[in-house]
């Protein structure tokens, strides 16, 4: 049965994106409502597969009266305010912000990994942090064939994760018309916003969400997250200990019969993955994939992914396509 949807934040990167992903994927709709701030009411959106552009409407209270799924991408303050109006008005709400995350009667969900958390009583599920959402593929895949015992992974992560904010940001320090900040994000490396502790707060969303949503606290984690200056595409490098002995071609072999990882994985003729191998795929691209001899049943691996896609737009629509055999 054909659904009403919403978007919620519709003009920024992952609103846009995910309209674009909704009409890619065939999702079945009656009809879809592009809701934003006053500031961008009025404005209009066009995607390929639409017959007519979109107006962009007004969000407020009364958004949600006969909308079914409600994908929102428009912050934490909207989404702890609306999401509850909406599920009040009997409308699932998918919600790409931080704010459900770490809220233990809310789902995270990574559809080919825990799909089972969604159930008909789950209102508001929450979709994962970016970079969390592509390393689960490649970690549930192993582990159900080998057991982790250990994961030490290094993020190198598109400015596109800070959203349109933060591309402005890096190509008018490209143009040379700002340049004021202690860590600019153009030539450069950077660390994420600090926390109250030692780890920046990306890297605390990746230690939760992780033991949360592979359902095991006593993993063993280590995370190093960085914003390069690149439009669009997150990599990883990630080591792994497992708890079983394997040979080589059991870790590939489990990488490639598990949903949506594709490997890409020949050095010798320079075939790896990379932000651009991504781009606008919904893929999980594997690669370098290596026996690490520096420990006990060790393991490299080269991790990337769309995050505008796979780790946000995609995999939200992912979970709204779950909720249509549900609801």
């Amino acid at each position: 049965m054909k659904k009403n949807i919403a978007i919620v934040g519709a003009t920024g990167l992952v609103g846009r994106k995910m309209l674009q992903v909704l009409l890619e994927r065939n999702f079945p709709f009656q009809s879809i409502t592009l809701l934003a701030s006053t500031r961008s009411a009025g404005a209009t959106i066009s995607v390929e597969g639409l017959e007519k552009p979109l107006e962009v409407k007004v969000l407020d209270e009364n958004s949600f009266k006969g909308i079914d799924i409600a994908f929102f991408s428009a912050g934490s303050e909207v989404s702890q305010k609306f999401a509850p109006i909406a599920a009040e008005n009997n409308c699932y709400v998918v919600d790409n912000s931080s704010y459900w995350r770490r809220d233990f009667d809310v789902p995270l969900v990574v559809p080919e990994v825990n799909p089972e958390d969604i159930t008909k009583e789950s209102k508001i599920i929450a979709n994962p942090n970016c970079s969390t959402i592509q390393l689960m593929l490649p970690l549930k895949a192993l582990d159900d064939k080998f057991g982790l015992d250990r994961v030490v992974c290094s993020t190198y992560q598109s400015i596109t994760g800070a959203g349109q904010k933060g591309v402005n940001k890096l190509r008018e320090e490209m143009d040379e018309k700002t340049n004021d900040d202690k860590h600019p994000i153009a030539y450069n490396a950077i660390f994420h916003d600090a926390d109250a502790s030692s780890f920046t707060m990306e890297e605390e969303k990746m230690f939760f969400e992780t033991h949360r949503i592979l359902k095991n606290d006593a993993l063993r984690l280590a995370f190093t997250c960085v914003r390069l200056p690149i439009l669009g595409g997150h990599c990883e490098s990630v080591n792994l200990e497992l708890k079983q002995s394997f040979e080589m071609k059991e870790i590939v072999d489990a990488l490639y019969e598990f949903p949506n990882i594709s490997i890409l994985d020949n050095i010798e003729d320079e075939i790896y993955p990379t932000p651009i191998t991504s781009h606008d795929s919904d893929q999980v691209y594997v690669g370098r994939i290596r026996r690490d001899d520096s420990v006990e049943n060790g393991v490299y691996l080269w991790v990337v992914a769309d995050n505008l896609r796979k780790g946000a737009a995609t995999n939200a629509i992912q979970i709204g396509e779950i909720l249509l055999n549900i609801i």
